[in-house]
């Protein structure tokens, strides 16, 4: 059997329509927006503008939004004409089987768990921080950090026999140390110093299982939570925006774009215009929600007039803020304060050093990080779980992925499962393991549904297309390349992962998937 036969439109078309057997039609375009923005706002706004500040593009952070939104643009218009043709849950990996064949298909299938399930765990581990914050530190240091983390602290009165110039950076009667000062520093100083290992991220599964429970009782309800999440944090982000404003100094955003030969930046993708691209990589991490919104197509009530609003339309919006959002960040604390100080808590960092008199918006924007955090977890447990079900009735892999609950027609085996394998890797892997893995598969599958829609209009011009991309072949082939170039713009640990990651998917796929899938029969 040939590796890219296809699965044919109209038994997918069929396999769409059978709400009997199927998954409950019950959202609308405003629950498909608040879907998207409850995806998108979260950890790459809160934590990667300042990351990609700091590394790469400094105040020109704002343009490297907007590289990474133009690429989203055009991969959101592609996407939103699949959506509305082809309303099945499996996203970019059903837009590929029907394009490109079984083994694409498969490929982009795999790429997508690096998108959901680790984006899911690299955000559940970045909850996990901002809790603490929020109870200040009331989680003891082993309970809420992988076993292959640890801090160096001093407390109480020993902070006062350090040098003065270390001392100072002390905070809340706290003295954390790197492991290159420890090295450094005089014998008789270290015995002062107490060393804590991570053991297991306790909050992190917590916040895993509460929202898979509320994931395996209904799709609707799950968008009713996230519809008050979104406007909680939206409401806290336009006033961070607000009230920053006038808090900008100019001089913060000179020079916009970072200088070459500035220390640390060497390299062409960490300063200028590389500077700017490089930093459009890491925050790309943050437009990954608009994709989500597609694995609820075979959820929503009017799949073509509803997936494209929903897809674009949290697009657009989320653009704007980020991009507010970074020039006012930028503006209110100088980009190389976040290498050092704040890059995890950067907004709070900002607000309770620079905006004294609103040091209850630092509180504030800490809750409405906690509320991102949940609702971008929410809705990427979902999107794995929507393609593990399409998976599985390809017989690609088990068929308890797509099994539904008796009462809730909900995936309930498939987030129980997803439950064990994002739970293991949030509890025992240090979050930054998974970030840029996460914006490769999110890359990866844009590419390929960009290429999807050209091929498409070629082999079947005459398909019903409630929404037509405009421009093909221009829109998909700029939405490709430009993709394309942000994958070649992860460093190259990351690269080297991410082709481990597909080798062990093409074993699976030989190994088991080609196999049992319902095309070899």
């Amino acid at each position: 059997m040939s590796l890219f036969r296809k699965k044919s439109l109209e038994g997918m078309l069929a396999q769409a329509a059978d709400s009997e057997k199927g998954l409950k039609r019950t959202l609308g375009a405003g629950n498909l927006i608040a879907l998207g923005i409850g995806a998108i706002i979260g950890a790459g706004l809160f934590v990667r503008t300042a990351a990609a500040s700091a590394e790469a593009a400094g105040p020109a952070v704002t343009l490297s939004f907007i590289v990474a939104a133009i690429g989203c643009a055009f991969a959101g218009l592609c996407y939103a004409e699949f959506a509305s043709m082809i309303p099945i849950s499996g996203s970019a990996y059903a837009y590929s089987y029907v394009t490109m064949g079984e083994l694409v298909a498969w490929i982009i299938g795999w790429a997508l768990i690096m998108e959901y399930a680790l984006g899911a765990a690299t955000v559940s581990i970045a909850w996990s921080e901002y809790l603490n914050k929020l109870l200040g530190g009331a989680v003891p240091y082993e309970w809420c950090h992988s076993p292959f983390e640890h801090i160096n602290a001093v407390t109480g009165a020993a902070i006062g026999q350090f040098p003065a110039d270390i001392a100072k950076a002390a905070k809340e009667g706290v003295l954390l140390l790197t492991d290159e000062q420890m090295k450094v520093l005089p014998e008789t100083l270290k015995s002062l110093v107490a060393t804590h290992s991570g053991m297991v991220n306790a909050p992190a599964l917590v916040i895993l299982l509460i929202l898979t429970l509320l994931l395996i009782k209904g799709t609707q309800e799950s968008a009713i939570v996230n519809a008050i999440i979104v406007f909680v944090k939206v409401s806290i982000v336009i006033l961070f925006i607000a009230l920053g404003w006038q808090y900008i100094k100019p001089e913060n955003h000179t020079p916009y774009l970072i200088p070459e030969g500035t220390p640390g930046h060497e390299g062409f993708f960490k300063h200028g215009w590389g500077g700017v691209l490089g930093g459009a990589a890491i925050v790309f991490f943050a437009f990954i929600g608009f994709d989500a919104v597609s694995t609820a197509a075979q959820e929503a009530k009017n799949p073509k007039r509803d997936m494209p609003i929903g897809i674009l339309g949290s697009l657009v919006v989320c653009t704007i803020l980020y991009i507010l959002f970074g020039h006012v960040l930028t503006g209110v604390a100088n980009y190389t304060e976040f290498k050092a100080a704040g890059k995890e808590a950067s907004v709070a960092y900002a607000i309770s050093t620079y905006m004294v008199q609103y040091k209850w918006l630092a509180t504030a924007v800490t809750v409405a990080i906690l509320a991102g955090f949940s609702s971008v977890i929410l809705v990427m447990l979902m999107g794995q779980s929507r393609v593990f079900y399409t998976m599985s009735n390809d017989g690609l892999i088990p068929k308890a992925f797509g099994e539904l609950h008796p009462k809730f027609k909900t995936p309930y085996k498939a987030n129980m499962i997803l439950f064990v394998f994002v739970g293991l890797f949030a509890a025992f892997v240090p979050g930054s393991v998974a970030g840029d893995l996460t914006s490769f598969g999110t890359l990866f599958a844009f590419v390929l549904v960009s290429i999807g829609v050209w091929i498409l209009r070629i082999k079947s011009p005459g398909l019903d297309r409630p929404f037509k991309a405009p421009l093909v072949p221009i829109v998909p082939i700029l939405g490709a390349v430009i993709c394309l170039g942000m994958i070649v713009a992860l460093d190259g640990q990351t690269l080297k992962v991410a082709f481990g990651w597909m080798a062990v998917g093409l074993v699976v796929y030989f190994a088991y998937s080609r196999k049992k899938s319902k095309l070899n029969n």
